[in-house]
């Protein structure tokens, strides 16, 4: 298949690892910002092909990982009510809360229904007029546009009774708020391919700049995510701290252009909490004033509220790379993927559920 088996290739993920290897004179710590290179680096076992000065950090790139649990709590509260169809991505329907997920409240009788794009719920709302029909808007740049012309479509349909209830993040904030924390680990980024694909990486540009470190723009494959490791090496030895594109069959530098000015236009730039990290400014999207009418919180007058994690989870270390998922002491013991404490064991991009699947057994 094209853009697949040529980058699983076994003999030239052997070759890659040997000229790292060979290029690899020091330590250093590489982290992979987004939860599908790090299910990638685990499924392939890529991390066993790389020299022993080689650390790979899992990153907090894994949108349903980082929703605050305020959010998944007002999610509980909007489709426990009996006028709502409340619409969401299936992966988030187990997201734990305090004490219950949305999977519960829907087998209690809640109206929750699994789409497969914002557009399917304004859709929804338009088949049902008697209904308020809400959808979960989550995730990084790559599905925001969606959303964003979600709100586009039922704005020009003269949809009354469509709303969202939004928790979209942006990856260069969490990346500054990294570099910035005074236990930095990161000596260089591997890129989501993805986000990049919408936003291109000219953000980046700067952030290399200012921390000198450097960034590589990857796909999710273990080649390229082999040939990012390798890009990022050699500017690390050589003193260089610049952004490259390994995914360049896919990503541009200026990005999807059409893209960012439906997303400028229906969403502003807002200080965003992460779940288990706290507060990064500037780092989520919020509704514009022209389009609160939209806002699913504000129609249904649900205040501002801050919810801790379990003591037991700690998910917000290994979100920010401080340990990894088997140092937690709950791991595949009171956490599992069928009973979760934090998100990271219940996404497909978690890095606590791809540790679980693949390496559970090993460690």
């Amino acid at each position: 298949m094209k853009f697949l088996d040529e980058y699983r290739d076994a003999g030239g993920a052997r070759k890659l690892a040997q000229e790292i290897r060979r290029v690899t004179t020091r330590p250093w710590s590489l982290m992979e910002v987004c939860g599908g290179q790090t299910h990638a680096v685990v499924k392939f076992g890529l991390h066993e092909l790389l020299p022993g000065q080689i650390t790979l950090i899992h990153g907090p790139g894994c949108p349903v990982c980082v929703t605050p649990l305020e959010v998944i709590e007002k999610s509980f509260q909007i489709a426990a009510r009996p006028d709502v169809i409340f619409c969401s991505f299936g992966d988030m329907l187990r997201v734990p809360g305090r004490s219950t997920d949305l999977l519960a409240v829907k087998a209690r009788g809640a109206d929750v229904r699994i789409v497969y794009s914002p557009l399917d719920a304004v859709k929804v709302a338009r088949d049902n007029p008697a209904k308020e029909v809400v959808f979960f808007g989550v995730g990084f740049e790559t599905t925001a546009p969606a959303t964003a012309m979600a709100v586009f479509q039922a704005a020009q349909q003269g949809l009354k009774n469509f709303s969202l209830l939004v928790s979209h993040v942006l990856v260069p904030p969490a990346m500054e708020a990294i570099l910035s924390s005074p236990n930095r680990r990161v000596q260089g980024f591997l890129a989501a391919g993805h986000v990049c694909t919408v936003m291109g990486y000219w953000e980046y540009l700067p952030i290399a700049a200012k921390y000198h470190v450097p960034i590589v723009v990857t796909g999710f494959e273990p080649l390229d995510l082999l040939q990012g490791i390798l890009s990022c090496v050699r500017q690390l030895e050589t003193g260089r701290a610049e952004v490259e594109n390994q995914y360049s069959r896919s990503v541009r530098e200026a990005g999807n252009r059409p893209a960012q000015e439906l997303m400028g236009k229906i969403f502003q730039v807002i200080s965003r909490q992460w779940r288990g990290i706290g507060e990064i400014p500037a780092s989520g999207l919020g509704l514009r004033p022209e389009y609160a009418a939209f806002d699913a919180e504000k129609k249904f007058g649900l205040a501002n509220q801050r919810d801790d994690e379990p003591a037991d989870c700690l998910s917000g270390q290994v979100l920010q790379g401080f340990i990894k998922p088997q140092e937690c002491p709950a791991f595949g013991r009171r956490c599992t993927p069928e009973h979760p404490l934090g998100a990271t064991m219940v996404s497909s991009e978690g890095a606590c559920a791809a540790y679980y699947r693949y390496r559970r057994h090993g460690i």
